[in-house]
C-alpha cells in the first residue's frame, strides 16, 4: 500500500482556517488524506496531486520545502472547471533517510499511478525530484521525452553529485536509459554558456532561448505536446511576476505565458505528469509565485478537460497527409494534419517493429515546418529524432 509513504494535510489547507469555501471552490471537490484512517482510493480517479517536501537537493533554494501546502492553500480556494476532474490528494511525501531514498519512493509512487492511468502532479520541493519522477517511467520500462521550462540546462558534470542543477546529466548518462528526447523551453544564454547549448546540440536535444519563446508563444504547443513529463523551475518566470524563488531574475516567462504552456500541455493526450519546482515562501510577496503556481495548475486542468483524443492512429479518415519529397535528403517526409484540431505530426521512419523507439514515431510539429519543409528547408525537429532512433 501507498499509505505509508505519505502523511495527511490538515483540513483547513483545502477548507480554510474556518473549514469552509464557496460551494464551487476546487477544495470541495478533491478526495484528500486528511484522515490517517481514510486514504483516497484510486478508482475512478484522473489527477493526484502530490507534495514533496524535499530540499536537500536544492542549490541556494533551500526554503522550497516549504512549498507544497501553499501552493496547496491557494489551488483549493480556485473554482471548479466547466469539465471537471476526479482528483484525489495523497498527502505529503515522507522523506527518505537520504535523498536516494525520497527519489526511490517518488519512483514507486509514480510507477503505481502511471499503471492506473492516474496522472500525477509533484509540487515540490527542489527540481533534482524530476529524477525520481523519471524514474517512475523508468520502472514502468516507458521510453518517454521529458520537457523543462528552466532558464538553464541543469548539465552538470558527470562526476557532480546529484542536486537541482545537475539532474538532468544524471538522466542523460544513466544506463539502461528511458529518455528518448529532451526540450528546453526558456533558457537564457548568460546562464548557460555556448559549451552546454553545444552540448545539447550535439545530444540532438531541442533547446529554445527565452526570446524565441515569447516571440511566438504558439511554437510552444507542439513541443509540450510531445512531451510525457513537464517539469517547471519557477525560476522561469520573471522576478515582477514569480518572486517567490531564491534564484529568481529580472528577465524570464510572464505569468500568463506559464499559464498558457501549462494549458498547452493539459490539451496534449500523450503528456502523463506534471512537477511544479522551486517556490519558496520564504521570497514570495503576498503570496503571489503560489498564486501564479495554482493558477497554472488551474489551467493544466481545464486542459485535460478539454483533451480531444486527437491521435492519429484512432481514426486515420480524420486525418489528411501531405508528402513532400526533399532534395537535400533525397526521400519524402510525411506530415498528418488532424481535421478536428488543425494539429500538425511528423511520420519518422521507424518501420522496423523491433526498433524500441517505434512509439516515437509520430512526431507534433507546427504548419510552419510543414512550410519549412514545402521551401525545400528539412524541419530541424526532424532531424533532431532521425539522429535519436539510430
Amino acid at each position: 500500500m501507498l499509505e505509508g509513504y505519505f502523511e495527511p494535510i490538515r483540513p483547513e489547507i483545502l477548507f480554510g482556517q474556518q473549514l469552509a469555501t464557496s460551494a464551487d471552490s476546487l477544495g470541495n471537490f478533491v478526495s484528500a488524506y486528511t484522515d490517517a484512517r481514510n486514504f483516497p482510493s484510486f478508482e475512478g480517479a484522473k489527477i493526484a496531486i502530490i507534495g514533496v517536501g524535499e530540499s536537500r537537493g536544492s542549490v541556494g533554494n533551500q526554503g522550497c520545502a516549504a512549498g507544497p501546502n501553499r501552493i496547496r492553500e491557494k489551488f483549493y480556494r480556485l473554482k471548479q472547471h466547466q469539465y471537471p476532474q476526479a482528483i484525489i490528494d495523497l498527502g505529503n511525501l515522507r522523506n527518505g533517510l537520504t535523498i536516494n531514498d525520497t527519489y526511490s519512493a517518488i519512483a514507486t509512487v509514480v510507477c503505481e499511478l502511471l499503471g492506473a492511468r492516474i496522472i500525477p502532479i509533484i509540487l515540490g520541493g527542489s527540481q533534482d525530484l524530476t529524477y525520481g519522477h523519471y524514474s517512475g517511467y523508468k520502472r514502468a520500462e516507458q521510453i518517454i521525452n521529458i520537457v523543462a521550462l528552466d532558464s538553464k540546462f541543469d548539465l552538470g558534470i558527470p562526476e557532480d553529485t546529484i542536486n537541482s542543477d545537475t539532474f538532468l546529466g544524471k538522466i542523460i548518462l544513466e544506463q539502461p536509459n528511458y529518455l528518448f528526447n529532451f526540450s528546453n523551453l526558456g533558457y537564457q544564454s548568460y546562464f548557460t554558456g555556448v559549451e552546454n547549448v553545444a552540448l545539447m546540440k550535439k545530444l540532438h536535444f531541442e533547446t529554445y532561448r527565452l526570446g524565441q519563446v515569447r516571440t511566438d508563444i504558439q511554437e510552444t504547443e507542439p513541443i509540450v505536446r510531445n512531451a510525457d513529463l513537464l517539469t517547471v523551475d519557477l525560476s522561469v518566470v520573471r522576478q515582477s511576476d514569480a518572486p517567490g524563488n531564491a534564484n529568481a531574475t529580472p528577465n524570464g516567462l510572464y505569468g500568463e505565458e506559464l499559464c498558457q504552456i501549462l494549458m498547452y500541455a493539459g490539451l496534449s493526450d500523450k503528456l502523463s505528469g506534471l512537477g511544479l519546482f522551486e517556490y519558496n515562501p520564504e521570497f514570495d510577496r503576498n503570496g503571489q509565485s503560489a498564486d501564479l503556481y495554482a493558477q497554472s495548475m488551474w489551467y493544466f486542468l481545464e486542459g485535460i478537460g478539454l483533451r480531444k483524443m486527437d491521435l492519429p492512429l484512432a481514426n486515420p479518415n480524420n486525418y489528411t497527409t501531405y508528402r513532400v519529397t526533399m532534395e537535400e535528403i533525397e526521400q519524402e517526409i510525411i506530415f498528418i494534419k488532424s481535421m478536428k484540431t488543425e494539429r500538425w505530426w511528423i511520420k519518422l521512419p521507424t518501420d522496423n517493429s523491433k526498433n524500441r523507439y517505434v512509439s516515437q514515431h509520430l512526431l507534433p510539429c507546427s504548419y510552419k515546418d510543414y512550410q519549412q519543409a514545402c521551401n525545400n528547408e528539412v524541419p530541424e525537429r526532424w532531424w533532431n529524432a532521425v539522429h535519436k532512433m539510430v
